[in-house]
């Protein structure tokens, strides 16, 4: 397992991509959809997602499987609230993975443990309550994850809405079953046996202070965390729309600056974190120019092609 760590710290830096319901509805979760066709974008280009996440220096696509609203991003057989039967009708994850090995960067996944579509749990209305869900659709969802889309680094688990139906000590059985390599992490509820800890609008710093993990972890680290990630959207503060997702056309020109994101680029490096950076894709299943641009700027200092900022701790190496 220490060589499977370094392997993931090797990382550093990955494109978190969120797209799925919530970009179409300009709000961050969107519960009472009941027709799929609410995912409607004109295309989807992954090659843009893939390449300019290389031109970043970053070495993995972190993606969206599945929010709470239960909308998958992949050809599932459990339900048909999902991408193929929406009108793009595409397996994105399928593509995304093929893009991935073509310009060698490594898969990661999110996953909400949560399901609102569950008949127990309308629409987010019951989260947190306990109990309710099958956990044979998440068991199952896992199963298509971890067997079709060939070797993965990580999943991001989120327990906004619960574990599913299945504790966290059973799903990191079942993934480990599945690919013994896959690390675990997820954003809250029990902690134990996780390798990674994760870091929802966290920031760089060591493992051992859990301060770093962000807002969202209120609970004791575990004592098999083997390595820290952290993660936040490259939109900064506004007001309307969603912030992990695409926002509102009126937003397309706000971005954090390519020298904020270098800096915790650096910190990650220093403390040997990993660093998701979330990028939201548009109607069009596009990266907006503004995010490219500044993606662009980000490797340039990664590389050492331009020099850094002053008080930006340098170049990496």
């Amino acid at each position: 397992m220490e060589r499977r760590t370094q392997e993931l710290q090797a990382l550093r830096f990955g494109m978190f991509i969120c797209w799925s319901f919530s970009t179409f509805s300009g709000k961050e979760w969107t519960p009472d959809v009941t027709d799929v066709a609410l995912f409607d974008p004109s295309g989807c280009d992954t090659e843009q997602w893939v390449r300019t996440a290389k031109e970043a220096g970053m070495g993995y696509i972190l993606f969206l499987t599945k929010h709470h609203d239960g909308f998958c991003l992949w050809d599932t057989g459990t339900t048909d609230r999902k991408v193929t039967r929406s009108p793009l009708g595409r397996d994105v994850l399928a593509e995304l993975k093929k893009s991935c090995d073509r310009h060698g960067l490594k898969l990661a996944l999110y996953f909400s443990e949560g399901e609102w579509a569950s008949p127990d749990f309308p629409d987010g209305r019951a989260r947190r309550s306990g109990g309710g869900y099958d956990p044979e659709l998440k068991q199952a969802q896992l199963r298509e994850l971890l067997t079709r889309y060939g070797p993965i680094e990580y999943i991001w688990f989120d327990h906004a809405v619960g574990d599913g139906g299945l504790s966290h000590a059973d799903t990191i059985a079942l993934v480990k079953s599945l690919q013994p390599g896959c690390f675990v992490g997820f954003n809250n509820g029990e902690q134990e046996g996780a390798d990674v800890r994760l870091g929802e609008l966290g920031r760089p710093g060591p493992l051992d202070d859990q301060g770093t993990a962000g807002p969202h972890m209120d609970r004791p680290a575990a004592k098999s965390y083997r390595l820290a990630e952290f993660t936040y959207p490259i939109l900064p503060r506004h007001e309307g729309g969603a912030m992990w997702f695409y926002s509102l056309p009126k937003h397309d020109r706000l971005c954090l600056p390519a020298e904020k994101i270098y800096a915790d680029y650096l910190g990650a490096v220093k403390h040997g974190n990993i660093f998701s950076l979330d990028v939201g894709p548009d109607y069009a299943g596009r990266l907006r120019a503004i995010d490219v641009q500044t993606l662009r700027k980000v490797g340039q200092y990664v590389r050492g092609e331009i020099e850094p900022p002053a008080g930006s701790g340098g170049a990496a190496h």
